[in-house]
Parts: structure tokens; C-alpha cells; sequence
């Protein structure tokens, strides 16, 4: 994957009937984890630990900061948010693929400086199987 601009790293929600970009976003990140699970016993060769393959929990979160810019992508995290849904979620990584399914608005907070724009920074974990699709 050759060099990308940040900005074409997309986080999109569905509102019903379309995927909706999340508007105002200037930072963005897409992280994904895998539990271990340690199996390692007192015949361990060479006491080296060892993990038990495939069994993990894994999960994913997206985090994301910026302004306010589109009422309808606004009202989309909010209303996500303050009813505790779940909504299914695109992240669009550029030359590389596209990153879909069920996540949670866990973390929605908002910033002022008197001098400045009121931000927004939010992180989505997911809360179920996620598609991969290659561009």
C-alpha cells in the first residue's frame, strides 16, 4: 500500500437507508485486538509460554476527533449515543479495503476553547462480526 492522504480514511454510519459520512472528523483510528489465551503448563518446552490458537475475543474500535460540521451526520452519533444503539459502520481505508459492521457509540465527548471551535471527540467499539472487503 502506497502512501495515502488521512483525510480519505472514512468513517461512515447507517442511518436507515444510506451510509453517512461523519462529518468534521480530522483525526481518525481504526484499531483491532485479539485476546490471548494462555495455555502454558508445567511441561511447557523450554517454559516457554504457549497460546491456545484461534480462541481470543476479538474486537475492534474506532476513535476519531474534530468539528461540528453536518446536522444530519451530528444527529446520527448523538441519537447513537444517548439511545445506546447499535449501528452498522463502514470505515473506508484507502487502496487497502473497507471495514464493516455492528459498533456502539461507547464515548462522545465535547471541547470549547472561548476562542475557538467546539470539538468533538468520539470512539466506537464493535459489538459483533465485522466484513472485510479488499479494494
Amino acid at each position: 500500500m502506497a502512501a495515502q492522504k488521512g483525510k480519505d480514511l472514512l468513517l461512515k454510519m447507517y442511518d436507515g437507508a444510506t451510509y453517512v459520512t461523519v462529518a468534521g472528523l480530522r483525526s481518525r483510528t481504526l484499531a483491532f485486538n485479539a485476546q490471548t489465551v494462555d495455555v502454558t503448563h508445567a511441561e511447557s518446552a523450554g517454559r516457554w509460554r504457549e497460546l491456545l490458537a484461534g480462541a481470543g475475543v476479538k474486537r475492534a474500535s474506532i476513535s476519531g476527533s474534530g468539528v461540528f460540521k453536518d446536522a444530519a451526520s451530528d444527529a446520527l452519533v448523538r441519537t447513537a449515543f444517548f439511545e445506546g444503539e447499535l449501528r452498522d459502520c463502514q470505515v473506508v481505508i484507502p487502496d487497502f479495503g473497507t471495514v464493516s459492521g455492528p459498533f456502539q457509540v461507547s464515548a462522545l465527548e465535547l471541547a470549547a476553547a472561548h476562542d475557538g471551535a467546539v470539538t468533538f471527540d468520539l470512539t466506537l467499539e464493535s459489538a459483533g462480526v465485522l466484513a472485510f472487503a479488499a479494494l
